[in-house]
C-alpha cells in the first residue's frame, strides 16, 4: 500500500497537463476561477479512473484510429488552454482571455489528458495489495489517489494564485502567463514526441 501512495504522489506531483493548467488558471485569473476549474478536474480524473478499472478505456482504446484522434484532440485543447493562460490579463489588442476555464474545461482536459489514462492505468492494474479483496483494493486506491490529488492540485493552485496575487506589473504578470504557457507547451511537445517516437 505504501508503494500505491508513493507512486500517486510521484505520478501527480511530476508537472503534466493538470498540474500546470491549475497553477496556470490560477496566476491568469485567481482563486475563484481556479478553484472552479480544479472541481473539473476532480471529477474528470475520477472519471478516468473508473473509465480504466471498468476497462471501458481498454475497449476504446482498441478501437482503430480513435486512440490517435483523442490524442490529438488533447493536443489541439492544451494548446487553447495555453494560449487562453498566456493571453489572460494580457492587453494585447484583441488577444485578452477575459474569461477562465471553468469547471467544464478542467472535466474536458482529463477527459482527453493522454497522461490521465497512463497514470490511471499504471495505479489500478499494479501495485496489487489486497488480491484476494479486489473490490477492497479498489476503493482503498481511489481514497488514496484523491487524499493525495487534492493537496497536490491545490498547492499549484495556490502558487499560481500567489503569482497572481503579487499585484505584478502588467507586463511582468503577461510574462509569468506567458512563461507557465510555454511549460504546457513544452509538456505537449514531449507527449506529442513520446507518442511519435
Amino acid at each position: 500500500m505504501l508503494s500505491f501512495a508513493a507512486a500517486v504522489f510521484f505520478l501527480i506531483v511530476t508537472p503534466g497537463p493538470g498540474v500546470l493548467t491549475t497553477a496556470g488558471v490560477g496566476a491568469g485569473f485567481g482563486w475563484g476561477a481556479g478553484l472552479r476549474y480544479l472541481v473539473g478536474l476532480f471529477v474528470g480524473t475520477n472519471l478516468v479512473a473508473l473509465a480504466v478499472v471498468s476497462g471501458l478505456w481498454a475497449a476504446v482504446a482498441a478501437a482503430p484510429g480513435l486512440r490517435e484522434a483523442l490524442f490529438a484532440a488533447s493536443l489541439l485543447y492544451l494548446l487553447y488552454l495555453a494560449g487562453k493562460i498566456a493571453f489572460a490579463g494580457a492587453k494585447v489588442a484583441f488577444i485578452e482571455a477575459r474569461k477562465a476555464p471553468g469547471a467544464g474545461g478542467g472535466l474536458l482536459l482529463q477527459a482527453i489528458n493522454p497522461k490521465a489514462y497512463a497514470v490511471n492505468t499504471t495505479l489500478f492494474t499494479g501495485f496489487a495489495f489486497m488480491p484476494e479483496a479486489l473490490g477492497l483494493e479498489l476503493a482503498l486506491k481511489f481514497l488514496i489517489m484523491n487524499l493525495i490529488w487534492v493537496p497536490i492540485h491545490l498547492v499549484w493552485l495556490w502558487a499560481g494564485v500567489a503569482l497572481h496575487r503579487l499585484n505584478l506589473r502588467p507586463a511582468v504578470q503577461s510574462a509569468v502567463n506567458k512563461a507557465m504557457a510555454a511549460s504546457m507547451l513544452a509538456v505537449v511537445a514531449i507527449a506529442a514526441w513520446t507518442q511519435l517516437a
